[in-house]
């Protein structure tokens, strides 16, 4: 619905609940997928917000720990409606995730191997390649429209592919190239009408580019204090009354401070932290063996909702490996320890979100502040470039290079699946959740019919 201006009416809490419930339930292809899905629906179709208020909100998502996407859905329902907004879209945005992974963690370790999930994810792979790849080039459209933010991100994708640069390295490089060249040259990092149409001015959103910030968003110190001492004290309490109810050495406990420490080292998303969780979880404290965590990272690539969300099924299969309630009760071990996980990995990024948001909200159209955010941006390109790559890599090549096998390695079937997902997406448009259950429904055929 429309005002007389051509406005979209503001959405109702009721409304806004049942939409942040239908995208945590849908969210699959992983961020650039869940990012490319929430710009489709709440900047083109819905316009609850504009496309410069979403990739400011965007920008600083991406610079943050933790899940981008998660933490994007978090910032604009806290926009729309305040702290509960908030905590209402990012908690909606893992719970479904939570739910399926804890069902197929217990499938898993109660009855072994799931083949089902494992000829879906055959066919899901291939897909996230051209996923990644569309996403790349969506972004890269709306971003890279000077010579000088391409050079940002090409750089960022050498860097990262071929030299191996830490992730947050390259966003504080990109930031401060953004920095300066807004000073030299102001124009190439201006953020410009990005969302005009055919030259003409862009379709009035709920939250659009010159919609005054509103008071509960307004930047106040006493507020951002009341904020960090509140996450602070919850964080304490749940961890002492864990400490309490099993023990200070107990692997509750250990999981509460292991994933609060990952939770504030995943810069660059879940893969930049899978290595640290690797060797905690497998080397550290032995809650998962290595082919655990392989298969942990496969059925969390077929679940919607953050990638980082394979942490629920470490929590889960540690608690069942260690019998925290004894062997009788080794389903709500897991389900205890699942929860337990997911709660100190996502607490950090609302805290980021309802501290910082306010602040964010300053720096509206100053050069100062979003220049250096459009060097990020831009170096962002790059690095899921490399992304696509990587998945491409592993995807095609299953077991590696092979010179003296048939296509040197070469999946033919994987290939073929990725080309016509990317056809879907690049010539027909074709959203993301239909691409990735076509793809997952011909995974399993295949793997089936094999």
């Amino acid at each position: 619905m429309s005002d007389a201006g051509g406005a979209p009416r503001a959405p109702t809490r009721g409304e806004a609940l049942r939409y942040w419930f239908r995208l945590g339930c849908l969210s699959f292809g992983g961020p650039a997928g869940q990012i490319a899905l929430m710009h489709r629906e709440l900047v083109d179709e819905k316009r609850w917000i504009s496309e410069r208020r979403f990739l400011h909100a965007l920008n600083y998502c991406m610079v943050l720990p933790g899940p981008e996407a998660q933490q994007l859905a978090t910032y604009i329902g806290w926009l729309m409606h305040r702290t509960w907004g908030g905590v209402v879209a990012g908690a909606l945005f893992v719970l479904p995730s939570l739910v399926v992974l804890v069902a197929l963690s217990w499938l898993y370790m109660a009855y072994g191997n799931v083949p089902a999930v494992a000829g879906i994810l055959y066919g899901v792979k291939p897909a996230v390649v051209a996923i990644v790849l569309h996403a790349a080039w969506r972004m890269g459209s709306r971003t890279l429209r000077h010579p000088a933010l391409w050079a940002i991100a090409a750089i960022a994708l050498v860097a990262i592919a071929a030299l191996a640069v830490p992730f947050p390295a390259i966003v504080l490089a990109a930031g401060l190239a953004g920095y300066i060249g807004g000073r030299v040259a102001p124009a190439a990092f201006a953020t410009g009408s990005v969302h005009a149409t055919d030259g003409g001015p862009h379709a009035a959103s709920v939250i659009d580019d010159d919609t005054p910030t509103p008071v509960h968003a307004r930047f106040r110190w006493r507020r951002l204090v009341t904020v960090l001492l509140t996450f602070v004290a919850l964080w304490g309490s749940v961890l002492g009354v864990l400490a309490t109810a099993t023990g200070r050495d107990s692997p509750l406990v250990q999981m509460g401070w292991f994933f609060t420490k990952a939770a504030l080292l995943t810069f660059g998303g879940a893969y930049a932290v899978l290595p640290y969780v690797y060797q905690g979880a497998v080397d550290a404290f032995g809650w998962v063996t290595p082919v655990q965590m392989i298969d942990g990272l496969a059925l969390g690539e077929t679940t919607p909702g953050p990638l980082i969300m394979v942490v629920a099924f470490v929590g889960f299969v540690g608690g069942w490996a260690k019998q925290l309630f004894g062997p009788d009760l080794l389903p709500l071990a897991g389900i205890a320890a699942a929860c337990v996980v997911t709660f100190f990995t996502f607490l950090p990024s609302f805290m980021f979100i309802l501290a910082g948001g306010p602040l964010i909200e300053t720096t509206h159209g100053q050069l100062k502040f979003t220049a250096p955010l459009k060097g990020i941006t831009a170096a962002v390109v790059g690095v899921i470039v490399n992304l696509a790559g990587f998945f491409a890599w592993h995807v095609f090549w299953p077991v590696g290079w092979s010179a003296g096998e048939r296509l040197a390695g070469l999946d033919p079937i994987a290939l073929a699946i990725a080309a016509i997902a990317a056809l879907a997406l690049f010539r027909y448009k074709a959203g993301v959740i239909p691409v990735i259950l076509a793809a997952g429904a011909a995974g399993l055929v295949i793997t089936l019919a094999r």
